[in-house]
């Protein structure tokens, strides 16, 4: 009896297609368990460092029965829920609260544009505010992450509380140095 027969069979059982798939299969398998690839890194493991960071947000058109109270409430809480890109993170530490005006531009005689507060009785209802968070992130190569999230200006945010869930895009980030912030 011949290794090899005239069809490519091995002892004239197993066809020599049938053998190369299963090396290529056994390969793969061993592949994926001896090599694995960089999907599944984490935070930690690319030399990441904690630091305190400060965030603000801004919330434009908020609208709430009592703006004052509700500018007073946020600044006793002195911690707030986030949630990032829908993602819920936990608790931070508010850390300012600050009112912004609601003006209009208003056309001068002498040609120039003048901001006055704007008139409409709704408005008394609306809330415009920058609120500067803080916490501490992990510092990686391209900034800081919140809970698997990058942190960086024009991230959509949501702050919740006992009697709010607003949205705030971030404004601003600042890495405070450990010194600094303690």
């Amino acid at each position: 009896m011949a290794i090899l027969d005239s069809k490519g069979r091995l002892f004239g059982k197993v066809s020599l297609l049938d053998v190369g798939a299963a090396l290529v299969i056994l390969l793969v398998v061993g592949g994926l368990f001896l090599l694995p690839g960089s999907s599944g890194s984490s935070i930690v493991q690319t030399g990441s460092s904690t630091k305190p960071i400060e965030v603000d947000v801004i919330v434009r058109g908020l609208t709430v029965a009592e703006p004052q109270a509700m500018l007073k409430a946020l600044a006793e809480e002195k911690k707030t829920n986030i949630i990032i890109r829908n993602q819920p993170y936990g608790q931070v530490d508010i850390l300012n609260v600050k009112s912004l005006p609601r003006t209009v531009a208003v056309p001068q005689p002498d040609g120039s544009v003048k901001p006055l507060p704007d008139p409409r009785p709704e408005l008394n209802y609306t809330l415009d505010m920058v609120v500067t968070l803080g916490g501490d992130a992990e510092i990686v190569d391209d900034g800081p992450v919140l809970g698997n999230n990058k942190i960086k200006i024009g991230t959509p945010m949501e702050l919740e509380g006992q009697t709010y869930r607003f949205n705030a895009p971030v404004i601003g980030v600042r890495i405070l140095d450990q010194a600094k912030a303690g």
